[in-house]
């Protein structure tokens, strides 16, 4: 606001100097004319000066202009301000005579400069010419037969303007009618406008300073609330509960809060998901290195050759499923930053799942156990995510059905679209999920399954399955054949 006030005063004190200036011009002409016709001799070409004399007295006298009349050799004949009584007195600013004054004066000066009509600009000083006019350069050009104006300033630092115009009947120059305003009356006009500004300024800063203290109160106070409560977060010294609620702001700071309370919680329940992991990883880690280090013992005191060979059997056994555990394990705890890290495209669902049936076709499996697909899917239908990732998943679920299925049994493999997504479902002949295990089945460690199979699985496949769907902005769940066995379902969001 005091830049554009600053601007516009500036621009304001040049238009009061043009049209000031275009004024003053008019008068002089007036004028000028008015004497050209009552006030000279055509036959002598002299101008009659005791007729010029009242006449201009009185042309003038409504003004607060001071008018000369110059005869063509420049000799000074009138001066209004010998004539007129508001003219005949001067008023003048004494020299400063303590620090103080000066300061205020040297102060004026820059302020004036800056914000003044002539902000910065070098003009001539302004000086009375006596009985000769010719030191006026108006002056000059007006013998010549034109009329012509001047800027100068006075020993006040207060602007004079100047016009001068010939005073000439059918070409015939009689003389010169100079006139000038009185030093400082555009300069108070502007100052007043400054006054004007400053107030308007004050009143901005007013605003701008009970603004300031409302925002404060309202935004940034909130904000360091906030801050400090995720200081202490990071530091340890606070829980789930740390970082402020605030209910009643239904603004962006409320957003704000609500969405740092909701990632503490977040980041609390990561936490804890940790600490679960790893007591879980401890206590699967720990059954077969116990099994291990009893094998061990016996085998030192082993009575025979065939019971040696059993010991060490089981002892590659428990190697391989610690081995397996590890390896599992090393996948699941990196599976949250890779799936951040990793890019999600477009995916044809019905081309993954023919290549990861084909692929089971090739092993040994086909020889004991049939994995079919039922591809329902409508041509074209694409799902967004990772094509690696998504064939881990229903890889596992295969896995899981072979692993349930007795010899010789079938595992379906259907996809169909339902609504606005893509619905694959597992199906085995094995003996299902007991209905209390629909859920804790996708926990990890999870290894409730045939003796057959004992050992041969980490128990983490169905949670990592479960934890990539979602990732694609899926879900999976697992339900009961009517007719036996167990059904898992995956659903992913089909794109458009």
């Amino acid at each position: 606001m005091l830049t554009v006030g600053v601007i516009t005063v500036q621009s304001s004190g040049r238009g009061l100097v043009a049209e000031r200036l275009t004024g003053v011009q008019e008068q002089a002409a007036i004028v000028a004319g008015t004497l050209a016709e009552y006030a000279t001799e055509p036959s002598t070409h002299k101008l009659n000066v005791k007729n010029a004399e009242p006449l201009l007295g009185q042309l003038i006298a409504p003004s607060r202009l001071r008018a000369r009349l110059y005869l063509p050799d420049g000799k000074l004949v009138v001066d209004t301000r010998l004539l007129l009584p508001r003219n005949m007195v001067q008023v003048a600013d004494l020299p400063a005579l303590d620090s103080w004054t000066r300061f205020k004066e040297w102060s004026n000066r820059i302020y004036d400069g800056v914000m003044g009509v002539r902000p910065f600009v070098k003009l001539a000083p302004y000086s009375e010419g006596g009985n000769d006019g010719r030191i006026y350069e108006e002056v000059n050009v007006a013998l010549t037969g034109q009329t012509a104006s001047g800027e100068r300033v006075d020993d006040q630092n207060k602007l004079v303007l100047s016009v001068a115009v010939p005073i000439q009947r059918f070409r015939a120059i009689y003389g010169v009618l100079f006139v000038s305003t009185e030093g400082g009356d555009i300069d108070d006009i502007l100052r007043q406008e400054r006054f004007t500004l400053i107030e308007v300024c004050l009143v901005a800063f007013a605003v701008m300073l009970l603004s300031s203290l409302y925002l404060a109160g309202t935004i940034a106070e909130p904000v360091r609330k906030l801050a400090a409560a995720a200081d202490r977060v990071r530091q340890g010294l606070g829980g789930r509960d740390a970082i402020p609620g605030l209910p009643d702001r239904n603004d962006e700071i409320g957003d704000l809060a609500d969405s740092l309370k909701e990632m503490t919680a977040a980041m609390y329940d990561r936490i804890g998901a940790i600490e679960t992991f790893a007591a879980d990883v401890a206590h699967e880690l720990k059954n077969p290195l116990t099994s291990l280090a009893s094998a061990m013992e016996i085998l030192v005191r082993a009575p025979d050759e065939a019971s040696r060979d059993k010991l060490m059997a089981l002892v590659r056994a428990d190697v391989k499923r610690i081995d397996r555990l590890i390896t599992d394990i090393s996948d699941a705890s990196r599976l949250d930053a890779e799936l951040s890290r990793e890019a999600r495209g477009a995916i044809e669902l019905s081309h993954l799942l023919k290549v990861i049936v084909e692929i089971y076709d090739f092993t040994e499996i086909s020889k004991t156990q049939t994995v079919t697909l039922k591809d329902e899917l409508p041509p074209g239908i694409r799902v967004l995510g990772n094509d690696e990732r998504l064939g881990q998943v229903f890889r596992n679920l295969i896995d899981n059905a072979i692993s349930f299925s007795p010899e010789h049994g079938v595992i379906t493999v259907t996809a169909r679209k339902h609504h606005l997504v893509a619905r694959v479902t597992v199906e085995d002949q094995g003996p299902g999920i007991p209905a209390e295990n629909l859920e804790s089945i996708f926990e990890r460690f999870y290894t409730e399954r045939p003796a057959a199979h004992f050992g041969n699985n980490s128990g983490l496949g169905l949670s990592i399955a479960r934890q990539i769907t979602q990732n694609a902005g899926g879900r999976i769940w697992a339900e009961n054949r009517e007719g036996g066995g167990a059904r898992f379902v995956v659903e992913l969001p089909v794109l458009p």
